[in-house]
């Protein structure tokens, strides 16, 4: 019987271990932004330039205690590095539940976003299985022979390696955000009519004109019929209770430098449109900046919308035309809404009526030769399927 528990908590802890460390590891920029809204929470602003170094240890370390777990490999030297883990991020999710400093903890990632709470009891059930897991850690046998197990433990290492080595220098392998290839950024920001609204929960505070008593009441019990005992004083601001629909994009618009908010002139254009997203210009990588340019001249000669899209202050957009002599436009969008949108800075997006067509990262942005030969054809062909 308890050979059986040992093996499911060494299973079941070591594919969750395995999960959270791969999601994170080939969005590792996605990490670096979460572990920094933590710094911010915490006032700890002076550790932001260790967010990516930690958002790969993090993953890293997740990955191998799944993969030791599984594999058999060093397995009582990874029960107690998952019992340590857990032991430290348990009552840390149970304190952010408690105060909510971040929305969503992050630890798997954009691939399942869930609430504080839920990852607290997440974790709770993780802790109990790490418990079992290390306490009959001399007991366990290995599930796989010592030969095939190193090999197997090898291999995804180095696996692991290569597609995280990948994500940081390209786009993640897979895209888990809302702005993946093939989404309407349009429809993906309409609410259905029957969709569920934010549910408020409202007290209000009246007066006994009789005896002076103020008292609390809810929707359910408000006096309002009985005026000539109560008088109406004051009320709470109103607590969400339920939270209602919100579609997958829900803070997407382009504003011009006067404030002007021209979003559906760019999602409802019947054009191509390249947005060139960089959220920091200071920050934004030069390195494939005169392909920028020519592929930039090129579709404004033939006629298509090449935009830039950032959350940097006009002044920081004059210094960065007067260094790199950019040539299109600069429009504004939230910092956090460019981050979603593409895991480079800059990064390419290419859309077609607000649709989003390809997604390319500042060290793969093809140049206007193989746009006019191989990708805009295509890209014409699967458009007129449709």
């Amino acid at each position: 019987m308890m050979k059986w528990l040992r093996n499911i908590s060494r299973i079941l802890v070591g594919l969750v271990f395995i999960f959270s460390g791969f999601v994170k590891g080939i969005d590792p920029w996605g990490g670096t932004y979460k572990i920094t809204d933590y710094f911010y929470a915490f006032h700890l602003d002076f550790l932001v330039p260790l967010a990516l170094p930690l958002s790969f240890i993090l993953s890293f370390a997740e990955f191998a205690i799944g993969v030791g777990l599984l594999s058999g490999r060093f397995l009582r030297f990874f029960s107690w590095l998952a019992l340590i883990f857990m032991s430290f991020f348990t009552p840390l999710t149970l304190y952010l539940a408690l105060t909510n400093p971040v929305t969503d903890c992050g630890c798997f990632g954009d691939a399942l976003v869930i609430t504080n709470w839920q990852t607290f009891y997440k974790n709770i059930i993780l802790i109990t299985l790490a418990i079992i897991l290390f306490a009959g850690r001399r007991k366990a046998d290995h599930p796989v022979k010592r030969k095939p197990g190193r090999v197997i433990f090898s291999g995804l290492i180095l696996t692991y390696i290569v597609l995280v080595t990948w994500s940081y220098n390209h786009l993640p392998i897979i895209d888990f955000r809302p702005y993946k290839v093939g989404v309407n950024i349009s429809k993906a920001m309409e609410i259905p009519p029957d969709a569920p609204h934010d549910v408020y929960e409202n007290n209000f505070y009246y007066k006994n004109k009789k005896t002076g008593e103020v008292k609390k009441f809810s929707e359910k019990n408000i006096p309002w019929r009985d005026s000539l005992t109560w008088e109406f004083q004051s009320m709470d601001q109103p607590v969400l209770v339920k939270r209602g629909y919100v579609p997958p994009i829900h803070d997407f618009s382009i504003q011009t430098p006067q404030g002007d908010d021209v979003t559906d002139y760019f999602l409802k254009d019947d054009n191509y449109t390249f947005m060139l997203v960089a959220y920091d210009l200071q920050k934004s990588s030069t390195k494939n900046q005169e392909r920028i340019n020519a592929l930039a001249k090129w579709a404004e000669a033939k006629g298509y919308n090449f935009i830039c899209l950032t959350a940097s202050l006009e002044s920081e957009q004059q210094a960065f035309i007067g260094k790199t002599q950019a040539p299109y436009p600069f429009l504004s969008t939230d910092e956090i809404t460019l981050k979603t949108m593409i895991r480079s800075n800059p990064g390419l997006i290419l859309t077609y009526k607000g649709t989003i067509l390809g997604k390319w990262h500042y060290n793969d942005i093809p140049d206007s030769v193989a746009f006019r030969k191989d990708i805009l054809p295509e890209m014409n062909k699967k458009l007129n399927k449709n």
